[in-house]
């Protein structure tokens, strides 16, 4: 039997639309839970970050009683429903067959609660939440594992991550998110399967390290990636040596609570060239925006050590770019490496607020047209001279379009152009 207890708390009122479900398959004649994270947050008295709904209804049935839906998992028993304004996943209780490619399992036979509980992945994630009478239901001992503070897998550890390897990297972060250890065996069957990790699709490791890296627990989530040997594993040859390791958990550590994946990425590939970037780009799928931000960012990674010896105009252009708020972030990381880092971070932030916004990026005072009208023939001299031009514009030593042609003049006449 299940331990069963009362919540103990009001529910959010996020959980609404996922109540009203329950409440809609419970009148129909089916159970419906809420289930997974949801209870585990609502138990350490935290937000969760979305609510999910198992039921004994399969798929076809959710789709007729609800609209609109989306199925975006049926053979699996999973369709999303829209209510309230939000799309919630509901899932039909499912024990699952065996699994051969450390992903998915080979069919499901639909189930009951405890049977589907059974086959998640770590006890504090397996509890099921009857809204309506308000009682947790627990048929794998998360209520014993959370007060005791633990992450532990369901059953066997090594069948749970033989099941799917990407677990390994959920355990790592729930563990660091939660501060909660990871139990030994549960940590022993992570050391064991930490070469499995190269076998899970790309797309999915991305996902998993982006919910790890933008959270404030970064720094830990890090730490045991290198101590359960997963490290390696992220994507195709990762690695890093002792001294690189531990400047990236220094680095992480004084990243503040919010900071972006891109920013994360870049410090772990701070000494990689811009070739290997690139790859490691394509076989985490990054998005073109993540990738360019992240090449961008370790390009740049030293420019603001000296904030005092920056150009004005070199200024401006690290300024109009878009990561150039996650470039501050990693600044002020990095001047703790100096005695007076407080006084770099102050003069950076003095010489970034002394330029408006209309003056970081402002139109150029001469194109390539006025080029054209001097009948300047084609070639590279074009780029050269513009370049030139516009950073002296941003330096601000050419304010008026008349100095900017009289500077050009002289330009043309250096050239015999």
């Amino acid at each position: 039997m299940p331990e069963s207890f009362p919540l103990g708390r009001e529910l959010p009122p996020a959980a609404t639309a996922a109540v009203a479900i329950v409440r809609r398959l419970v009148a129909a004649g089916h159970q419906a839970l809420l289930a997974g994270g949801c209870v585990r947050d609502l138990l350490l008295g935290q937000t969760p970050e979305d609510y999910d709904v198992a039921t004994d209804a399969p798929p076809e049935r959710v789709s007729e009683l609800f609209r609109p839906t989306r199925q975006v998992g049926a053979q699996f028993g999973v369709v999303l429903v829209r209510k309230r304004g939000r799309w919630i996943e509901v899932a039909t209780f499912r024990a699952d067959g065996p699994y051969l490619d450390g992903r998915r399992p080979v069919h499901i036979t639909l189930s009951d609660a405890e049977h589907d509980a059974r086959r998640r992945d770590f006890t504090v994630n397996g509890m099921f939440l009857d809204p309506l009478a308000r009682q947790v239901i627990d048929y794998v001992g998360g209520r014993a594992d959370l007060e005791a503070r633990v992450i532990r897998a369901i059953g066997d550890p090594v069948a749970r991550f033989e099941e799917d390897y990407l677990r390994l990297l959920r355990a790592v972060r729930f563990s660091a998110r939660l501060d909660f250890p990871i139990e030994a065996q549960t940590l022993a069957a992570i050391r064991t399967h930490a070469p499995k990790l190269a076998r899970v699709a790309p797309e999915r490791v991305r996902e998993e390290l982006e919910r790890m890296f933008v959270a404030p627990s970064r720094q830990a989530a890090w730490r045991l990636l290198v101590a359960c040997g997963l490290s390696p594993y992220l994507w195709p040859q990762a690695g890093w040596d002792a001294a690189r390791i531990d400047r990236i958990d220094t680095l992480l550590g004084r990243l503040p609570a919010v900071a972006p994946f891109e920013l994360v990425l870049s410090i772990l590939l701070a000494d990689r060239t811009p070739a290997e970037i690139e790859r490691i780009a394509r076989d985490l799928t990054l998005s073109n925006e993540q990738r360019e931000r992240t090449a961008w960012l370790v390009r740049h990674q030293s420019d603001l050590d000296d904030p005092a010896a920056v150009s004005r105009a070199a200024l401006k252009r690290l300024m109009a770019h878009p990561a150039f708020d996650a470039l501050r972030l990693l600044a002020t990381a990095r001047y703790a490496d100096f005695a007076d880092g407080e006084t770099r971070r102050a003069t950076l932030t003095e010489r970034v607020l002394s330029i408006p916004p209309d003056a970081i990026q402002p139109p150029p005072l001469i194109t390539g047209d006025d080029l054209l009208a001097r009948a300047v023939p084609a070639g590279p001299v074009y780029r050269e001279i513009l370049d030139e031009l516009y950073t002296r514009q941003l330096d601000e030593q050419v304010r008026t379009r008349q100095e900017a042609l009289a500077l050009l003049e002289g330009m043309l006449k250096e050239r015999g152009l």
